[in-house]
């Protein structure tokens, strides 16, 4: 039972790696330009306070599992590692909560604000970042 266990751990493991790695690979590499009144603007994660701290935190997510990986074989650090599987499950919400919210503003824009949604003029952004967060 133990052995099953310790399988289905690694599993688990080898899958929010690939989940946080993918993710991150998606963000960084997501931009798009779009011309507007004969300005050409650009757009990148790079430009969001908020993209920033999701690749971050997925990024830091991405180097955990690959380290817990190599744990998780030993008994000794099994409580520690409990404990840092809260703490990146944490930032992790934290970071898609916040990338969520940044999303939903280019996507339909803020009337109350005056901000005006620019996924129209961006579609490949929106369509790439609106993936990884949600």
């Amino acid at each position: 039972m133990a052995k099953t266990k310790r399988i289905i751990t690694i599993l688990i493991r080898f899958l929010a790696l690939g989940a946080t790695l993918s993710a991150t690979v998606v963000m960084v590499t997501s931009h798009d330009s779009a011309e507007v009144l004969n300005i050409k603007f650009t757009v990148k994660y790079n430009n969001s306070p908020s993209f920033k701290f999701y690749v971050i935190a997925e990024a830091i997510a991405s180097g955990y599992g690959l380290v817990a990986l190599f744990l998780s074989r030993k008994s000794s650090v099994d409580r520690l590692i409990g404990i840092m599987n809260v703490l990146i499950a944490m930032l992790l919400t934290s970071s898609i909560s916040a990338a969520s919210a940044v999303a939903e503003i280019g996507k339909k824009g803020n009337s109350h604000a005056g901000w005006l949604p620019i996924c129209d003029q961006v579609p490949k952004f929106c369509d790439m970042s609106q993936l990884a967060p949600l």
